[in-house]
């Protein structure tokens, strides 16, 4: 199951399944809130201050979902998920069947599922607010070689952060990683837990990864699948984030021209995508799901929303082809990109905390975008990372939150999944996240997609064994 489509879901159903209230810091109340899905769930919120440091802000309210354990008898704990963002519900992952998989089936067997949506996301309130047509203007050009160009951009962001900013109000300027891995320590004091269990999927590996390092001794079991390594120095990392988008694309195309399970099977692909993509940029790609036409970078980051499901591969072929038709509609690209979801706003709002933009000027973001295009000849209008640091350049909330180590010490065992051909998050992050942490585990996949969760039986199979026994995978393990 694609995350994004979960997400997708959370938003369908929304005014059908509103989170009910309350509870304590001190103790939870939990509350049915069934939904067809996982009709034993429950809610309940937590109180958190905005600022620890500064508690005459206020706080904020975050919402949970718990799944109990199947099997009470023989429960462990309280499994504790996020799957990704920023900006991404772990509320709606739990209720709506982001762990129904059979293959998952012990850890509801053996675990209170509980989801939470961080600060500033989804049901948590308040939640990250911005006006959609101010935080994302699609004729605004990301990458920009001039004086001017470059000023254009920085005046966008920096108005559309002082929009999110008044509708927001002051937890836009703590919404960053290391507040939201303090709330985990709330959490998990409010469930009454000695210690969690962790399950984290792209974003969700930082998160983790950042709590891990506060506070090791309350850490039982970890997996961080998908894993980003903070640490990275961000003009690297956005280099190797294209480089991987580019691989998956590459080998989408390889799969659709040889199979004729993809509708452009037999063509040449690559061609085919950089054709779309120039039309786009011409204003010649109508998509119907927008209401006019779709630019270029629309669709680039359409097509790299479908690379995150190797299942999905068939869809992406379809997509694209009826974008490139005699009649072009790119709606199946177009609706499967982030920039007017509903996380959008957290994304930038917490990913400028975490991946402010490290550009001093035309030049340097020039020379920035050579290397993006070298890299990633045909996907380079679109990667995460250029997306984060390209929003964030003129940003007017400072950074609570940039690059820098978290390392690990004093934790069990903890289980690191990354994946070869990864389209996110590339597996020189899982290996840099990995020697971060004393006595991590690293499992490698050598298959496609985004996750070892979503894309690997073997992966799948090897992260709930290590979450039900504590046992990791032994070193150099591999899901080929």
């Amino acid at each position: 199951m694609d995350v994004r489509r979960v997400v997708a879901v959370v938003a369908a159903v929304v005014v059908m399944a509103a989170v009910p209230a309350v509870a304590s810091a001190a103790a939870l109340t939990w509350r049915p809130c069934a939904t067809q899905q996982e009709p034993s769930a429950e809610c309940a919120t937590v109180d958190v201050p905005i600022d620890r440091a500064r508690p005459r802000l206020g706080s904020a309210r975050l919402a949970l979902a718990r799944l109990p354990a199947l099997d009470p008898a023989h429960r462990i704990g309280s499994l504790l998920v996020n799957p990704g963002g920023p900006g991404g519900s772990g509320v709606g992952f739990a209720q709506f069947g982001g762990l129904a998989s059979p293959g998952l089936a012990p850890l509801r067997q053996r675990f209170d599922i509980v989801g939470f949506d961080p600060r500033g996301d989804w049901f948590s309130t308040p939640r990250i607010t911005c006006d959609a047509a101010t935080l994302f203007d699609p004729a605004l050009d990301r990458f920009p070689s001039t004086r001017p160009g470059f000023d254009a951009l920085v005046a966008h962001n920096r108005k559309a952060g002082a929009d999110c900013l008044a509708r927001t109000g002051p937890l836009l300027a703590n919404a960053d990683t290391q507040s939201a891995a303090e709330d985990i320590e709330t959490i998990r004091a409010a469930l009454g837990e000695p210690k969690i269990s962790w399950l984290g999927l792209s974003y969700g590996t930082e998160l983790g990864a950042v709590y891990a390092s506060k506070h090791p001794e309350r850490v039982r079991t970890m997996v961080l699948d998908g894993a980003i390594d903070h640490a990275r120095p961000l003009r690297q990392a956005i280099v190797e984030e294209a480089a991987a988008t580019e691989d998956a694309l590459v080998r989408f195309a390889h799969w659709c021209r040889g199979s004729a399970g993809c509708a452009l099977h037999g063509q040449d692909v690559l061609r085919f995508y950089d054709d779309v993509v120039a039309r786009a940029a011409r204003g010649g790609i109508w998509s119907s799901d927008l209401g006019r036409a779709a630019t270029a970078d629309e669709v680039s980051a359409g097509v790299y929303g479908h690379l995150y499901i190797r299942d999905g591969w068939p869809e992406l072929g379809t997509a694209l082809a009826a974008a490139g038709g005699e009649a072009p509609d790119a709606r199946g690209l177009t609706e499967r990109n982030q920039f007017l979801s509903p996380i959008y706003a957290a994304y930038r709002g917490i990913g400028c905390h975490d991946f402010p933009s490290p550009f001093t000027g035309p030049a340097d973001m020039g020379l920035l975008a050579g290397l993006v295009r070298t890299v990633a000849p045909h996907s380079w209008r679109y990667s995460e990372y250029w997306d984060f640091t390209s929003g964030c350049t003129g940003w007017p909330i400072p950074a609570k939150n940039p690059p820098q180590p978290h390392p690990v010490h004093g934790a069990p065992p903890i289980l690191v999944v990354g994946g070869v051909h990864d389209p996110a998050t590339p597996l020189a992050w899982a290996r840099g996240l990995a020697s971060s942490i004393d006595g991590a585990a690293l499992l490698t996949r050598t298959d496609d997609g985004h996750t070892g969760l979503f894309n690997s039986a073997c992966a799948r199979a090897a992260e709930v064994h290590y979450l039900v026994t504590g046992v990791a995978p032994g070193r150099g393990t591999i899901c080929r």
